[in-house]
């Protein structure tokens, strides 16, 4: 992913509100469980859920460009 990518990409986000962020969140496909209850994303800073949903999305983009995949 290059850097322009991740300026646009962080900009999205930053623009996002705290539902459509959950739902960004909770609509990702990862080879891991991402099984946060409603109850904790709604106690996290607006913040502290954007850093969540990014890294999550950047882990989800360096599975799908790995080779094999």
């Amino acid at each position: 992913m290059h850097t322009r990518h991740h300026e646009k990409l962080t900009r999205e986000l930053a623009e996002m509100g705290r539902e459509e962020l959950t739902r960004h969140l909770q609509r990702l496909h990862c080879e891991f469980d991402l099984d946060f209850t409603d109850e904790f994303l709604d106690s996290l800073s607006l913040e502290r859920l954007r850093h969540i949903v990014l890294a999550a999305m950047l882990h989800q983009h360096s599975q799908s460009v790995r080779p094999g995949n």
